[in-house]
């Protein structure tokens, strides 16, 4: 009499069929594509990365900046989608991680606003192209270089070297000094006896012969303004003028200016008068 084996969902039987080998390689197969697609982003993004620096300017630093977070969500989708396949292939149980996720989203809603906030004003920043990696900013009270820009926060590097840590929640106003060009001021004092007009005269001479010479023509653009007269202070006639420059070089070139017209009113016999108090010692007549 033949046996009559009853009938067996097709899965159940493949189920029966695999062996811990055959689930090890699977599982092998399953991280080296992921492996594999990560490598290839990577790839790619580098390159698109280096397309964009070649052209220079400002399209450069938003690849490069958007690259640098872009890269970290992919590398957590691919960890994400390998671990929900490695689990799906050795018939493991989800349901702890949708509980997981269930308590986390809980604790997001009632307690991490704050997290939420930050991630979502990184999004926006990005997505704004507010300001780059490498560019100089105040945000939050801070002035750095920007190293980095992440979700949650954003890392600066002030002069001196010390690193802060930003949250972008906490971004409400950004002041950014490295982005398209500069007008850096330059504010001279003069004495009040010195001919105003031969002292402006020879403050336009030098800022002009400043934006022609061979080493920071580069650097300015345009030709100097000479505003004139800005303040009548308490010791000093302020006189003011202004230059066009590369964002990301105004420093240099208001150092080199005021150096220069430093010099030049020493040579001219114009004082650069300071701040004096006069004593009188009671009793004396």
């Amino acid at each position: 009499m033949p046996i009559i084996l009853p009938d067996l969902p097709a899965s159940l039987l493949f189920a029966q069929e695999r062996t811990i080998g055959e689930d090890l390689v699977g599982t092998a197969v399953v991280v080296g594509v992921g492996i594999l697609v990560y490598w290839i982003a990577l790839v790619l993004g580098r390159r698109y990365v280096n397309r964009m620096t070649m052209k220079g300017g400002e399209r450069g630093a938003r690849a490069t900046t958007l690259w640098t977070v872009l890269r970290r969500v992919v590398l957590v989708a691919v960890l994400f989608t390998v671990v929900l396949f490695v689990f799906t292939l050795w018939d493991w149980s989800i349901t702890p991680f949708l509980g997981l996720g269930t308590v986390i989203a809980a604790a997001v809603g009632f307690g991490a606003q704050d997290l939420v906030k930050d991630f979502l004003a990184g999004f926006f920043i990005l997505m704004e192209d507010q300001f780059h990696v490498g560019d100089t900013v105040t945000i939050a009270g801070v002035t750095g270089t920007v190293e980095d820009i992440q979700l949650r926060v954003t890392l600066l590097r002030d002069l001196e070297g010390n690193q802060h840590f930003v949250p972008n929640g906490q971004i409400t106003v950004t002041s950014n000094f490295t982005s398209r060009f500069a007008q850096p001021v330059i504010d001279v004092g003069v004495a009040y006896e010195t001919d105003i007009d031969r002292a402006l005269d020879i403050f336009k001479d030098e800022l002009e012969t400043l934006a022609t010479d061979p080493g920071f023509e580069r650097l300015v653009i345009g030709a100097p303004e000479i505003l004139g007269v800005n303040e009548l202070g308490e010791s000093a006639v302020i006189l003011r003028g202004r230059l066009t420059t590369i964002a990301d070089e105004r420093w240099v070139v208001r150092r080199e200016a005021l150096r220069r017209i430093k010099k030049r009113f020493d040579a001219e016999g114009i004082s650069i008068p300071f701040p004096q108090i006069t004593l009188n010692k009671k009793g004396e007549s």
